[in-house]
């Protein structure tokens, strides 16, 4: 049998590969943030009937095809987010295995898959689970100490250590960004001409929040145990107390403070008041970012974290700047940083030599000198 043939062979096992994997991904991608396991029920289901879907109805690409996006016992829409992680999947899988040394192919799989479940997840929710994150990090260490490859080297303790070096660069270098960015915008301030109305139900061990027209999760609020929220108000009523007219509402995440008296908000139903003013607390960016850019940093190392935070912002950029030439700001505001770190980091396996090289290129060589 001829070399070629075996390279095709070698080609159509990891496109194939990876639309099974892109298959289980899916999994991931919609158990995790709603803290379901991804073990149990082992087959998976429809979220419309909840009938467990046979594995004839559930083969990669080929079954939403032939499915035509349906469920085959209720006829639910299937989402093409599902087609599109796995043939997103397989293609990732087959760009490393024809690009990358062979030797590379399995940790840059497990890396693509991280960051494939990653991106949806933090589209949809905003958040990033330790599993992927902490567990990257894990992940990319024990790979690197078993192939120090990853790392440019041959010796397994060294390896080792780059990927701590580069786990730490990413982790540091965003969390100073978002200490810095809680210094400089870590607060909001509204002011509303008619005063708004301000509703506080509790619903389990969280509640939910009114604020004029915006409806919120109390959680969402606080991502600090120091953060606060203030409202002034005309007028309030927590539960059956109706403190002074004109009245200052002080919340932590687990209490209120509101004319010298304190109260935890867990002995609390339902709080109600009229808004003139309010202080909302937040982050320029999430906690979850800086662990995701460590576990990066864990797989492909300190340079790379440099190349994908800068390739990510320059890309954020790109796409605020387009959002507000077409008149839609607001487009920009929903996508979380984590997908533009996720780019960065496949650009870097791809192609990232080559951009550098590109790059420093534009310069004369009298002003690299100067760098």
């Amino acid at each position: 049998m001829s070399s070629e043939i075996y390279l095709y062979l070698f080609a159509v096992s990891a496109f194939v590969l990876g639309a099974c994997i892109g298959s289980f991904l899916n999994v991931c991608i919609y158990r995790m943030p709603r803290d379901l396991s991804v073990n149990e029920p082992k087959r998976s289901f429809c979220p419309h009937c909840q009938k467990q879907i046979e594995w004839y109805h559930n083969l990669p690409l080929v079954s939403w095809l032939t499915l035509r996006g349906k469920c085959a016992y209720c006829a639910a829409p299937i989402p093409f987010r599902y087609f599109g992680v796995e043939l997103l999947t397989s293609l990732l899988f087959l760009a490393v295995w024809l690009t990358q040394p062979w030797i590379l192919a399995f940790p840059y799989w497990i890396l693509v898959s991280l960051l494939i479940v990653a991106t949806f997840i933090d589209f949809e929710f905003f958040i990033i689970p330790d599993e992927i994150t902490w567990g990257g990090v894990v992940a990319g260490l024990i790979l690197s100490l078993a192939i120090p490859v990853m790392m440019g080297v041959s010796s397994p303790l060294t390896g080792l250590l780059w990927s701590a070096i580069g786990a730490a660069t990413g982790y540091f270098l965003l969390w100073g960004v978002v200490e810095a960015g809680k210094l400089a915008f870590g607060k909001k301030r509204l002011r509303f001409d008619e005063p708004a109305e301000f509703i506080w139900a509790r619903e389990g061990d969280d509640a939910d929040v009114t604020l004029g027209d915006e409806q919120m999760k109390w959680s969402d609020l606080f991502a600090r145990e120091r953060d606060q929220l203030i409202l002034k108000c005309t007028r309030a009523k927590l539960d059956s107390r109706e403190p002074d007219s004109e009245t200052t509402l002080l919340f932590h995440y687990n209490n209120v403070a509101c004319g010298g008296e304190t109260f935890e908000l867990e002995k609390l139903e339902r709080i109600t008041a009229q808004v003139t003013e309010v202080i909302i607390p937040r982050e320029a960016m999430g906690f979850g970012d800086v662990k995701f850019i460590a576990a990066i940093g864990a797989f492909l190392g300190w340079k790379a974290v440099l190349f994908t935070v800068m390739a990510g912002s320059v890309v954020g950029a790109v796409i605020g700047v387009a959002a507000i030439a077409i008149g839609k700001r607001e487009y920009s505001a929903r996508i979380p940083f984590g997908p533009y770190l996720a780019l960065g980091a496949l650009l870097w396996m791809f192609f990232g030599p080559e951009l550098v090289g590109w790059y420093l290129g534009l310069f004369p060589p009298s002003e690299l000198a100067l760098l």
